[in-house]
């Protein structure tokens, strides 16, 4: 027998959902009771569920008005990037150890695939929501390699932040080039065993939009 999903967990995993579908725009503010209309649920659940929602850092509560999706500050662009280069630095480095491994071999034939998807973005469209979900399954994919589920975890929980500063980045001219650019770099020193040049490959791909990201919530 299927198991009820608690009110509090509902209205949590649609909002949440909604977030990471970017049904939210910036600088909006929406309203508590209206999202519990839509849910289907009573404001408490609703109001629990935003409470943990902006403590894991997806949205902003604004006292007596409602709630907004989530500021982007310096410190923000920092933990997040710092967060990201700890975890993926030591993936790509334990990956490129074992390139010659058949495990190893899958994962890059998978990784090439998504450089494919991410030039047929580029090369057509040039849409930053579709190169974004190949850009954030790439990512995903080697974190994913180390079978760490604590490392699976905290990525898992930056997903909304990764993506909204990923979007803020790939709208600069020539960054998604230079994003796609960087990945191949990437995919190329793991596929030839580079463990010298590895770590310094990958950290320059997180400084790089850190930069820019940095730049973009200061002139806010």
């Amino acid at each position: 027998m299927r198991k009820i999903q608690p009110l509090q967990s509902r209205a949590y995993e649609h909002i949440r959902d909604m977030v990471l579908t970017n049904q939210f725009r910036p600088n909006e503010i929406y309203s508590e009771t209206k999202i519990s209309k839509e849910i289907g649920v009573s404001r408490t659940p609703t109001r629990d569920a935003i409470q943990r929602l902006s403590q894991e850092g997806f949205i902003d509560i604004i006292p007596s008005k409602g709630f907004m999706l989530h500021q982007m500050s310096p410190k923000d662009v920092e933990d997040t990037f710092q967060v990201r280069s700890a975890i993926e630095c030591y993936c790509t480095l334990l990956i490129t150890k074992q390139h010659d491994t058949a495990r190893a071999q899958a994962l890059l034939e998978e990784l090439e695939g998504l450089l494919g998807k991410q030039r047929e973005v580029l090369e057509t469209s040039h849409d930053i929501q579709a190169f974004i979900q190949h850009d954030f399954a790439f990512h995903l994919k080697i974190v994913e390699f180390a079978g760490n589920s604590v490392f699976s975890s905290i990525f898992e929980n930056y997903t909304y932040k990764i993506k909204r500063l990923a979007g803020l980045s790939l709208s600069h001219p020539q960054r998604m080039e230079d994003t796609l650019a960087e990945h191949v770099a990437i995919h190329e020193a793991m596929k030839r065993g580079d463990v010298k040049n590895i770590y310094e490959t990958t950290l320059f791909h997180m400084d790089t939009p850190k930069g820019i990201n940095l730049e973009d919530v200061l002139g806010e």
